[in-house]
């Protein structure tokens, strides 16, 4: 009788933490349609692959540059990093992006929220090609990005200068992007792979201040997988964060994957509680994204592995955090169904 009431109580147990589970309803807030070669798995698989992983929005994007098979290279590479060929800038990106816009209904279109990348931000013309985008399809973009600037060896690679975040180009982009009120997401890499120090961070800091009337979106928070594979872990990475917060509220910060490990968990896969109180106390200004490249097989993988994170805050600020706060920096999508 003992074991019986025992098994009872387990599984009262099991059946109370059941009701207590949350379950969440994702916004993708990073993330690319194609690959570095514009390839992609095609909107059919994306859409599935959003019904399957409660992925209700996405921040649909291409990729800036396009990875060239070089002449004396014998194979294909995979990715950019596959071998030393250059990359260039890619303004078919964006046009990609509208084609595959146009085998949407009306109610699957209104999931997708297009962010315009194609564009050199070396290039102070580059805000003309935008502004003829925008005119072109009035009211289709919603933001501008995933800016390519400071990133790891793909920096390298790219023909032409080293982007800055804070260059004369991306300033005239920073002023269209007020003038048509869109979100700017920019990758501008908080250090290299060897300096223990926020080499890089006037970079992204210039514009947050600059432009307070501009929402920026800072793609992985400044981290990168290169910078960890050399420094296992910034350690002034919290309190750059939490300052930048603290002083920029135009400031929003996007967590994908490379923020999760070492950061908001810990090695046992606990939430770290510094983080949690961090994002507690700026409840609207953290995202999630998957930051998947023209394969949309693990965005369920990239955006479930916040669950224990997302666990650890008070029920509100999660939900917020996975999907609500990307919608809320969108132009005119301040409330979504």
């Amino acid at each position: 009788m003992p074991s019986i009431h025992l098994a009872l109580g387990l599984l009262l147990s099991l059946l109370v933490m059941n009701a207590q589970a949350r379950d969440y309803a994702f916004s993708d807030a990073h993330f690319h349609y194609v690959d570095f070669f514009q390839e992609s798995e095609g909107i059919k698989a994306l859409l599935e692959k959003m019904d399957e992983s409660n992925i209700d929005h996405i921040m649909f994007s291409g990729i800036p540059v396009a990875k060239k098979w070089h002449e004396n290279e014998p194979q294909r590479p995979r990715y950019y990093a596959g071998d030393d060929a250059a990359a260039y800038w890619y303004s078919a990106t964006d046009f990609i992006i509208l084609r595959a816009l146009e085998h949407l209904t009306p109610d699957q279109r209104k999931r997708f929220h297009p962010f315009l990348s194609g564009f050199n931000p070396n290039d102070k013309n580059a805000d003309a090609h935008i502004r003829r985008l925008l005119e072109m399809n009035p009211g289709v973009w919603k933001g501008l990005g995933e800016v390519f600037t400071r990133h790891d060896d793909l920096t390298a690679l790219i023909s032409g200068d080293v982007p800055r975040a804070n260059n004369e180009a991306m300033y005239r982009i920073y002023a269209l992007a007020e003038e048509f009120d869109l979100p700017v997401m920019v990758h501008s890499n908080i250090t290299s792979k060897r300096e223990r120090m926020p080499l890089y961070l006037e970079e992204i800091e210039d514009p947050l201040r600059y432009f307070p009337n501009v929402r920026f979106i800072w793609a992985h928070a400044g981290t990168s997988m290169e910078l960890h594979r050399h420094q296992e872990k910034l350690e002034f990475l919290f309190d750059t964060v939490k300052r930048m917060l603290e002083t920029y509220p135009n400031l929003y910060i996007d967590l994908s994957w490379t923020v999760l490990d070492p950061y908001l968990l810990n090695k046992d896969g606990e939430a770290n509680a510094q983080w949690v109180k961090l994002v507690t106390d700026y409840p609207d200004r953290f995202m999630l994204g998957s930051d998947v490249v023209g394969s949309f097989k693990n965005m369920d993988k990239y955006l479930d592995a916040f669950i224990p994170f997302l666990d650890a805050l008070p029920e509100e600020v999660a939900h917020k955090v996975a999907r609500d706060n990307f919608l809320a920096v969108l132009p005119s999508e301040k409330e979504q169904d």
